[in-house]
């Protein structure tokens, strides 16, 4: 079992037995069998039928502001090499060393004091894609880039790569303040989008070609960052995730700008933290958004392997990959090249 399969296994397991129920973790929905009492000071408020999520109070002040600084600096341990760049200044990201994950500070507007690192691979394109890499709760940057192949993929592609690391005491996203939710408004998002402008001003980055991966909480966050800034990203693949809620009454709602970019949405039928359910209240939700029906244009048996079936909606607009017998444990490892390759990168 690789390192990120022991962390959402564990994190599986406090979810269902711990006695109270931290902010951002589930406290109720179809099938839960966990705690539905919230940590003093928070509540639990139903998100759609199957999840429902600690938040605190309206009126809870914001985070502080993080330091002021302009430097880059590398991340913490356990770290992967940090060598020399080699990288001239007509390379993308010639500040940034290449190998390396590195860590990135004063990247614009970040209310939340999220922490952001970036990985360039030895071989950069010219105007190269970018893909922002979100971690599941209870997870960190440095987890997710060991534990999933999106960097492997990197190196053999020349895209760039942001990790995001949530800022909260359990490591998980924030996807229901009105602030996170709602276009350039604050919250944990608004730090993602600066990132990505900053990597677009600065590092040669292709604005058509961002795009955002994430899995559990990042999953959620997936879907904020596809509502709230579809101007900033042009894709995004879902693995084991909940719908936006307040998508489901309209995509106006996130104050977003732009059309709305592609989706894919991966569930296993056997998830025990996010019930499957949530599966179809995504491709409710994201067939309703673009437009087209909820029912499939296309359907491949065992794809992109075994006991997975693929179902296109529309012209592509939205993918859906249920996973018979999967359970909370996504990306398997080798399916990350379907995402890459739905992206273009």
């Amino acid at each position: 079992m690789t390192s990120t399969a022991r962390l959402i296994a564990f994190l599986a397991l406090v979810i269902t037995s711990a006695g109270a129920v931290p902010i951002w973790g589930q406290c109720g929905g179809i099938g839960y069998a966990g705690s539905t009492q919230c940590d003093s000071g928070l509540s639990c408020v139903k998100l759609n039928d199957w999840y429902s999520q600690c938040q605190t109070a309206p009126t809870a002040a914001p985070p502080p502001p993080p330091p002021a600084t302009t430097t880059v600096v590398p991340p913490p341990p356990p770290a992967t090499t940090t060598g020399t760049s080699t990288a001239t200044a007509t390379d993308p990201a010639a500040s940034i060393p290449a190998g390396a994950l590195t860590r990135i500070t004063n990247f614009g507007t970040n209310p939340t004091n999220i922490g952001m690192y970036v990985y360039k691979p030895s071989k950069v394109n010219a105007n190269p894609g970018l893909l922002v890499a979100l971690h599941y709760c209870g997870g960190t940057a440095q987890a997710y880039f060991t534990g999933t192949q999106f960097r492997a993929l990197a190196d053999e592609r020349g895209y760039l790569i942001l990790y995001g690391q949530a800022p909260s005491s359990g490591n998980c996203w924030d996807v229901t303040s009105t602030a996170t939710l709602t276009h350039d408004a604050g919250g944990d998002s608004l730090g993602i989008a600066s990132a990505v402008r900053y990597a677009i001003a600065n590092w040669g980055v292709n604005p058509e070609k961002v795009f955002v991966v994430g899995t559990s909480s990042g999953a959620m966050m997936t879907n904020v960052l596809a509502g709230a800034y579809p101007d900033v990203f042009k894709g995004g693949a879902i693995f084991a995730g909940v719908a936006l809620g307040c998508l489901s009454s309209g995509p106006t709602c996130t104050n977003g700008h732009g059309p709305y970019p592609k989706l894919q949405v991966w569930h296993g039928t056997a998830d025990n933290v996010l019930l499957y359910g949530n599966f179809q209240e995504q491709l409710k939700q994201w067939t309703n958004v673009h437009g087209i029906s909820q029912t499939p244009t296309a359907t491949y048996a065992n794809t992109p392997r075994q006991n997975w079936t693929k179902t296109v909606y529309g012209t592509g607009q939205v993918e859906g990959y249920s996973g018979q017998g999967a359970g909370h444990l996504l990306p398997d490892t080798g399916t990350e090249v379907v995402a890459i390759d739905f992206f273009g990168l």
